[in-house]
């Protein structure tokens, strides 16, 4: 409402009420104050329950109410001074958040899954499937207590996994060709070509390259798979190193599905589907506020109206292994102690405890 209607709307306000007997009128206004005070108490209770992001300053975190944050958080701080740390209130309860990252009985594909392998507890894999396989048929569905453990921000914060946190952005002088050899070196993303390529995405969709290498080397090991090497789909030899859409039960429906979108996009070279693969993550993900590898594993920000719903991968220890892959490229170009953000999630009613493995 722009101010002249506004102003109309208390001209024949006052009209109406110089009409009216002067008891009338007394109940009339008192009505209209009731309605305004329960229209305030409506809107500051939404402007409560948003989710909301704070710069720490070292004071402004409420340890009674988030424990075990700050003294992780300061010794970081401590140690990287050059670091900066967001705090993302997610005004989520930590229970319905783990209730609904698990699987339930009437979902097809379970949102978290893990290696089929005896390197993991027992009681990581969920009860609803469990010795039911998934994907390629290498993977399990997640329990709670995994997730609880992967998704506790606790564990996280400490040198080995901070980066799981990192805002995934460009920083001029931080991303270097020295740190890019240092991973795609003897890899499927070796030469100048796909060097540039990277640097070119990350130029473009203000995206920090060593992500983008860490991404692909996670989704594609460091040979490259068929997606990443060339398969051929309608005649026309297409790359989908991102693995986008690459969905299904079998390694033939997985490979078709993805084979398919990237023809349709038209990436029948490397580094076509380098650039527009950066393009999707930026368009589908960052820019709906999930600018962290752990914000596009679990998604918790609900800047586009949902919950659970936009997540890039169901390895749930996908954010955790690009973290480290990422940490070791900072190292290696000695950029490591570059001007960072790192974005802290916050959730509510969280257990003193951290959650254990």
């Amino acid at each position: 409402m722009n101010s002249n209607n506004f102003r109309n709307v208390l001209n024949n306000i006052r009209k109406i009420i110089r009409n009216i007997p002067v008891k009338a009128k007394i109940i009339f206004v008192a009505i209209i104050i009731l309605a305004l005070i329960c229209w305030g108490i409506i809107i500051a209770i939404k402007e409560s329950q948003k989710q909301k992001y704070v710069e720490y300053d070292g004071e402004n975190l409420k340890e009674s109410k988030y424990p075990g944050y700050k003294e992780l958080i300061d010794k970081l701080k401590e140690e990287h001074p050059n670091w900066t740390f967001t705090l993302f209130y997610t005004k989520l309860d930590w229970e319905e958040v783990i209730s609904n990252e698990g699987h339930k009985d009437n979902v097809k594909y379970p949102l978290n899954l893990i290696p089929d392998s005896s390197e993991y507890p027992d009681d990581w894999e969920c009860e609803i499937d469990k010795g039911k396989t998934f994907d390629n048929g290498t993977w399990l569905c997640a329990s709670d207590k995994a997730i609880k453990y992967q998704m506790d921000p606790r564990n996280i914060l400490n040198d080995d996994n901070i980066f799981q946190f990192a805002e995934l952005k460009y920083v001029e002088g931080a991303q270097t060709k020295e740190g890019l050899n240092s991973i795609t070196e003897g890899s499927f993303l070796e030469g100048d070509s796909i060097f540039e390529a990277l640097i070119q995405a990350g130029k473009n969709a203000n995206v920090d390259p060593y992500f983008i290498a860490s991404r692909l080397i996670q989704e594609q090991g460091r040979d490259g798979t068929t997606l990443s090497r060339g398969c051929e789909y309608n005649d026309t030899v297409v790359y989908n190193p991102f693995n986008i859409n690459a969905r299904g039960n079998s390694q033939e429906e997985i490979i078709q599905n993805a084979s398919q979108y990237a023809y349709e996009q038209g990436w029948d070279t490397l580094e076509k589907a380098l650039i527009g693969g950066v393009e999707f993550i930026k368009e589908g993900y960052i820019n709906v506020g999930q600018n962290t590898l752990y914000l596009q594993k679990f998604d918790i920000v609900d800047q586009d109206g949902e919950l659970y719903v936009n997540q890039y991968m169901q390895n749930l220890l996908a954010p955790q292994s690009e973290a480290r892959n990422m940490r070791e490229i900072y190292e290696t170009s000695n950029t490591v102690d570059s001007a960072m953000n790192f974005i802290i999630p916050l959730f509510e009613n969280m257990p003193e405890e951290v959650s254990e493995r």
